[in-house]
């Protein structure tokens, strides 16, 4: 299977990444991006790149459209004359609708995908849903190519915004609670540079013991709360300042911000 990936940013970056850490050879992809440079570097890298997307797509079995959503009309329209319905075309662009695409390119397969930056490390979650003309089949092979960077689930289209608010903005929450930390620790007297050792261990630990644990996060959580200890205490005084209101607003921000960009 032959894949363009239109877009090689962050995102698409680490999903080559990981593509050829599963076994993808560089043969299989062709990556066109808007920077001359970005594709110069990846010539020189030994990829085979171009400048103009339609080269790219017209050749592969697979179009990986994993450019910002600014620019996904613009995108759209230079690669509709050679997209078919032999191409499977899958979005990772943040509100972007298969409807949308479709309404572009045609009759087409599309599916629809929202991963987020732990993609970048191997760790990522993406939401993918199918759009009108996409079988099990394609969707199970957008779900292979999305897999090499972490776990994935499929939701039906209407909860992607959703999933957004979640997932997809979720590590900017986590990176917050990190920063948060250490504010804490130095307005506790506690040394910069161990303050930010000691917030980043923290968050890090407690995602990999939950990751690797069957037990659930309120479980863990309870685990480690001892009756009037001092963990009790501060889960007090989150509960007391609205910690999970909070959180409910910051997803659902997100979620709509992630609508307003598909209307």
């Amino acid at each position: 299977m032959s894949i363009a990936v239109i877009g090689v940013g962050a995102m698409g970056t680490a999903i080559v990444h990981g593509l050829m850490e599963a076994g993808w050879e560089r043969l299989d992809l062709r990556l066109a991006d808007a920077s001359v440079e970005r594709v110069e570097a990846l010539l020189a890298d030994g990829h085979i790149a171009y400048s103009d997307p339609t080269i790219a797509a017209e050749s592969a079995e697979v179009v990986l459209l994993a450019v910002k959503p600014q620019v996904m009309d613009a995108v759209l329209g230079e690669l509709a004359p050679v997209i078919t319905p032999r191409h499977l075309v899958v979005s990772i662009a943040a509100g972007i609708t298969t409807a949308g695409i479709e309404a572009v390119l045609g009759a087409v397969p599309v599916v629809r995908c929202m991963p987020n930056t732990p993609a970048l490390v191997g760790k990522g979650m993406t939401g993918l849903a199918p759009g009108t003309h996409a079988t099990e089949a394609h969707l199970a092979r957008a779900e292979e190519l999305l897999a090499a960077v972490g776990q994935t689930v499929v939701v039906e289209e209407h909860q992607l915004d959703a999933v957004t608010g979640v997932s997809g903005s979720g590590p900017a929450y986590v990176f917050l609670l990190a920063e948060a930390l250490e504010e804490a620790a130095i307005a506790e007297g506690i040394a910069p540079e161990h303050a930010r050792l000691l917030a980043e261990q923290t968050v890090a630990g407690a995602g990999a013991l939950l990751d690797s644990s069957p037990m659930t996060a309120e479980e863990l959580r309870r685990q480690v709360t001892s009756p009037n200890g001092t963990t009790e205490a501060a889960l007090r005084s989150l509960e007391n300042d609205a910690f999970r209101r909070v959180m409910r607003g910051a997803v659902r921000a997100a979620t709509e911000r992630s609508r307003e960009l598909g209307a």
